[in-house]
């Protein structure tokens, strides 16, 4: 495959959405985790922002049971629209029409089983056809001046192949993660030799981690589709990423700007704080409060 081939425009972005979040019960007994509101916006319209402003056009949501509450968020709702119009609440009708979808841009398949992340990846096969595509994952949330994943398509259009977001995590966290065996290093770009999924500390080859922002090429999905399964004896995307080295680029990308985890309790309320605090409206008065609390302890 030649260079141009591996660094064609990137125009899709697949959302892995079918997961339970049982970590969160009973908030999301009944609304999908991924509405759970990170100030004033839920999860998914976050990372659909990013992915807009990276300049994803198409959008595909691997969905499961019970989640049509997310689709319906980016739909158009007249009614609302009109009673904010009536009222004169101008600056409310901005950010709700903000928050719609362009029409026929979203796609939605379903994830039927739990799988792992490589076999959500797969189900957006047919929707993904034949192209770069990108992957976020929506509990992985990057507060940063130039959105995380608009960096990486910077970055992919001189590289191009597959690339993952990396961070340096504890040692002993690597067991949460997928693992670099790190071949090289150029500024913010890191050459993969080899990927581990979720080692033991003592097994890791680095400290070098990837979180859920991803640039892959379609030829991935020939992998993904033999279902192979890895650690936690599930259908794993990393296997899928390292199955590409040597045969096409793949590379790390270190980001800047700080991420959170927001599958996990206290990622999203330090995510709150720290976009709270940023918040144009509010940022001053979170800062004070945070200085109060910080000052009884």
């Amino acid at each position: 495959m030649s260079n141009k081939d591996v660094n064609r425009p990137v125009r899709k972005a697949v959302f892995p959405v079918a997961g339970l979040g049982t970590r969160f019960l009973p908030a999301t007994k009944v609304m999908p985790k991924e509405m759970l509101p990170l100030v004033d916006r839920p999860l998914i319209q976050h990372a659909f922002e990013e992915a807009r402003e990276a300049g994803i056009e198409e959008f595909i949501f691997v969905s499961g049971r019970h989640k049509e509450m997310l689709e319906e968020h980016f739909d158009y709702q007249p009614e609302l629209m009109e009673t904010l119009e009536s009222r004169g609440k101008l600056d409310m009708v901005e950010r709700v029409r903000d928050s719609e979808m362009p029409e026929g841009k979203l796609f939605l398949t379903r994830q039927a089983r739990p799988l792992g992340l490589g076999h959500a990846i797969w189900c957006a096969h047919k929707l993904v056809g034949n192209e770069p595509f990108a992957v976020m994952l929506v509990d992985d949330v990057v507060l940063a001046d130039t959105p995380c994943l608009k960096q990486m398509i910077d970055c992919y259009a001189d590289v191009g192949g597959n690339m993952a977001a990396v961070m340096d995590v504890p040692r002993a966290d690597t067991a949460k993660y997928g693992v670099l065996d790190v071949e090289s290093e150029n500024g913010q770009v890191v050459g993969i030799k080899g990927l581990v999924e979720k080692p033991k500390p003592e097994d890791a080859p680095s400290t070098l981690s990837i979180i859920g922002r991803y640039i892959l090429q379609p030829e991935i999905f020939e992998y993904l589709g033999q279902f192979n399964k890895g650690a936690g004896n599930e259908i794993q995307l990393t296997d899928a990423i390292a199955h590409q080295i040597g045969k096409q680029p793949v590379n790390g990308y270190r980001f800047d700007g700080t991420r959170y985890d927001c599958g996990s309790r206290l990622g999203f309320i330090q995510a709150n704080i720290a976009f709270g605090m940023r918040d144009p409206e509010i940022g001053t008065s979170v800062c004070d409060f945070v200085k109060k609390q910080a000052g009884t302890l």
